[in-house]
């Protein structure tokens, strides 16, 4: 066979090769910094209060997050953005609508910190919003 092209597996049978994920879903969780090095020291985050009272944890597209951190942190300073591999986390993570029947990411389970690709501080701007520093537009 040529490179690149289907290989013989056992008994003769056709397998193509492995497909190679070359982009991936990045949701976001807005995050106490405080309570997000308890988890990085732990290796799992459980959720913030409001998570464990409804049962998972809730996470924003890159285009949901500037509005929740309005609507759920306006004002708060000593934040961590969280930035998480959404298919890493396969069926314990559920789209469900809620804001305006938008679809949004939601955690059934403790988020291994294995799966975050990024954390930073998420800033507040003198005029008082968070700064996610070009994250959504």
């Amino acid at each position: 066979m040529r490179a690149g092209g289907p290989e013989a597996g056992a008994a003769g049978s056709i397998t193509s090769p492995p497909i190679l994920r070359t982009t991936m879903t990045l949701i976001f969780k807005i995050v106490a910094s405080n309570e997000w090095r308890a988890a990085e020291t732990a290796g799992a985050f459980a959720g913030a209060e409001v998570d464990r009272a409804d049962g998972y944890i809730h996470f924003s597209t890159a285009a949901q997050v500037p509005e929740t951190a309005a609507k759920w942190f306006a004002g708060q300073d000593d934040l961590t953005l969280v930035a998480v591999d959404a298919e890493a986390l396969g069926a314990d993570l559920r789209w469900e609508p809620s804001r305006g029947g938008a679809l949004f990411p939601h955690l059934y389970a403790p988020l291994p910190t294995s799966v975050v690709r990024w954390s930073r501080p998420l800033p507040l701007c003198p005029d008082g919003r968070h700064d996610f520093g070009g994250l959504a537009g």
